[in-house]
């Protein structure tokens, strides 16, 4: 079917590859033709008393991806599911092992089916958008303005105030905040958790062109990050020579850049992995298709070291604040130790910005404090509300909570507390009800749930959900009712 089908590619009529790794790896998967070679008249007839030479055909090798197929079919569910409820013109997603590169999962929509690829236009085989799509990323690209201030200590994120009034006034230009009245008084670990626009033109500031430039490069942004599937872009940057006071200012908050998916996830990564760019890739090894023996494994390639170990904990501990605190708290997941950012950027339309038109994004890892997945999704101009914490953050919680079993990464103890707004549903643990008789428990229920019970008797003798697990306020118990003798200790 449709599966990973812009990684996967697809062959022509002579079974040569023309796009994916198909392409990029035609000559390994193909395999050398045999051949019988020998010296004849010019009928073609073989000439006596001469030999003739025989070379054997050599099967071409199987490749293993780096694409978990469990986590690809996770994706690919939840974009279909995107695509139904939020009729946005495209989506992208890219999940990736933020510890050397490997790509878990890579989807978009449009997609196609290819082996029926000439049912689709060509620009629906021919782009794959992770790699392909540039524009401006918006908030998510703050996670790398907040990087460079913290490593060259420009600021202090727990014990430094700023007052943000809702814009701020750069070389004649006024850029205003998302907020409308701004946000006032708040630790700069809350311009992060608010996405607070002025906050961040500060720190662009303190950084000066120079220095944000060169981390915005060391990141991996302006050039192509090598990935082994062809049509990757390189995303624009200002030129330094362009950069004045109101440039600094937008590029610190994600305006006026143009990257591409692949490259913010692979950023994103360095940022929170102790600090290496990893070149991403799909392909984990080459396997003798007769023998099943590995002939060799693809190595990850570290380019550059960016960020100290030190700075990336403090990224990741902000980033997780973010998820519980602040703009990305859609996409908490209890238990797990989510960090992420939002981001929502304007569309530039014959070469203005479209006030109508977004691309809402939000790039998600877990858990936060040994990141071992994290997912990148941008939705293109979704109908109804444009804001990435509210359209993409959900789409990436539900894609890390999947991919997190898959992975068999065990829950963790300590997580910073969810705040809850007005309209939200807090989670609550469900209490041990076992022994309890029926007029003890609506004092020990708390309103926090629902009950419904089941057989004759005076004591809770089952339970279910088991007393310690955490569901949403307002969930039902359900309990069994009977004599005190036969209460049930197991789950």
């Amino acid at each position: 079917g449709s599966l990973a089908a812009h990684v996967l590619g697809f062959t022509g009529i002579d079974n040569q590859g023309l796009t994916g790794v198909e392409a990029k790896y035609n000559t390994e998967l193909s395999g050398i033709g045999g051949s019988v070679s020998f010296l004849s008249d010019a009928a073609g007839r073989q000439m006596p008393n001469s030999s003739d030479t025989y070379v054997e055909p050599k099967d071409g090798l199987t490749m293993q991806l780096t694409i978990d197929k469990q986590i690809q079919t996770v994706m690919e569910r939840e974009l279909d599911q995107a695509m139904t409820n939020l009729q946005p013109n495209g989506i992208i997603a890219i999940a990736m092992d933020p510890n050397n590169g490997e790509i878990l999962g890579m989807a978009s929509r449009p997609t196609y089916e290819p082996d029926k690829y000439r049912e689709v236009p060509t620009e629906v085989y021919n782009r794959n958008l992770p790699i392909w799509m540039t524009y401006e990323p918006g908030s998510t690209f703050k996670i790398i303005t907040l990087a460079a201030a913290l490593e060259e200590k420009k600021v202090d994120l727990k014990n430094e105030r700023f007052f943000d009034p809702g814009a701020i006034e750069v070389g004649g230009a006024r850029l205003r905040c998302w907020k409308k009245g701004g946000h006032g008084s708040q630790t700069f670990l809350e311009v992060v958790e608010n996405s607070c626009n002025p906050g961040f033109v500060t720190l662009g500031q303190r950084l000066g062109k120079d220095k944000l430039f060169d981390y915005i490069k060391n990141f991996g942004f302006g050039t192509k990050t090598g990935i082994d599937i062809g049509g990757e872009e390189n995303g624009i940057l200002f030129k330094l020579s362009q950069v004045g006071p109101v440039e600094l200012a937008t590029t610190a908050f994600g305006q006026g850049v143009s990257v591409t998916p692949i490259q913010q996830i692979t950023a994103v990564s360095a940022a929170i992995n102790g600090g290496t760019l990893y070149k991403p890739h799909v392909a984990k090894a080459w396997i003798n298709p007769e023998t099943g023996a590995t002939v060799e494994t693809v190595e990850s390639v570290a380019v550059r070291k960016v960020i100290s170990e030190e700075t990336s904990k403090q990224v990741r501990e902000a980033l997780e604040s973010v998820v519980a605190k602040g703009t990305g708290r859609n996409a908490f997941i209890d238990g797990y130790r989510v960090g992420g950012k939002t981001g929502t950027a304007q569309k530039v339309i014959n070469g203005r910005y479209s006030p109508n038109e977004h691309i809402v994004s939000f790039v998600g890892f877990a858990p936060a404090d040994d990141p071992k997945i994290v997912i990148y999704v941008a939705v293109d101009n979704p109908q109804g509300i444009q804001f990435g914490g509210v359209v993409a953050a959900p789409i990436v919680r539900n894609m890390l909570e999947d991919a997190l079993t898959i992975l068999e990464v065990p829950a963790r103890e300590k997580q910073i507390d969810r705040i809850y707004k007005y309209g939200e549903t807090p989670i609550v643990t469900v209490p041990n009800l076992i022994g309890k008789t029926v007029s003890d428990l609506y004092e020990d229920m708390n309103m926090n749930f629902n009950l419904t019970s089941a057989g004759s008797g005076k004591t809770v003798i089952r339970q279910a959900p088991a007393a310690g697990t955490r569901v949403d306020r307002g969930s039902t118990i359900r309990i069994y009712l009977g004599e005190e003798d036969n209460i049930s200790h197991s789950h």
